[in-house]
């Protein structure tokens, strides 16, 4: 999951380019996602939010069952898993 940080910037940024540059709705992460990301977060990959509530203004959810997925502005789910570990 070390990879999830970039993973979760690339959809972003792919989001925005394809969108007008108009944000997700919220990025959701498992619980086990969520806590890598936060430990990442914490060794000073991509900035100051390291209780991981927020991506680059995006909201973070924590749910069980999701395979971590960005929810595009129309609703859609873009896996995350494709580009970072599980």
């Amino acid at each position: 999951m070390a990879n999830l940080y970039l993973s979760m910037t690339d959809a972003l940024i792919k989001h925005w380019k394809a969108n007008g540059n108009a944000y997700p709705r919220k990025f959701i992460l498992t619980p086990a996602q969520h806590k890598a990301y936060v430990e990442s977060r914490l060794l000073g990959i991509g900035g100051h939010n390291v209780n991981g509530s927020i991506h680059m203004d995006v909201p973070v959810e924590i749910a069980e069952g999701t395979p971590g997925v960005m929810v595009a502005a129309d609703g859609t789910e873009v896996s995350l898993i494709s580009t970072a570990e599980a």
